[in-house]
């Protein structure tokens, strides 16, 4: 898979669930110590996130998505044996009841 440097929460949902099934972790990391409702989020912790398997894909997040995405080119260098990307539009934009159909995920 060609991994972009954004995923809106739809491509994050949908990624998530297809790549879970091949077995690859896929990770929603805050970076603001402000968890999302209804989403499983972990914390930015460098020292935790490094035992996760390798080709793991994070997804980082912020209030806005500018943050993480200015911050995208550190992560991939502390995490060059991850997949790193950040949500788009952040935590703003996050929709806790989105939910995908059968479909969307194919």
């Amino acid at each position: 898979m060609n991994y972009p440097n954004e995923w809106t929460q739809k491509e994050y949902l949908q990624n998530k669930v297809k790549l879970e099934k091949e077995g690859v972790a896929v990770v929603l990391i805050d970076t603001i110590l402000s968890p999302i409702e209804k989403a499983d989020t972990h914390t930015y912790n460098p020292f935790e996130l490094k035992n996760y398997p390798h080709g793991s894909v994070f997804v980082f997040y912020c209030d806005s998505g500018k943050s993480s995405l200015d911050r995208l080119g550190e992560y991939k260098q502390k995490f060059p044996m991850m997949h790193c990307i950040s949500l788009k539009g952040g935590r703003g934009y996050w929709r806790k009841n989105m939910m995908l159909m059968e479909e969307d995920v194919l």
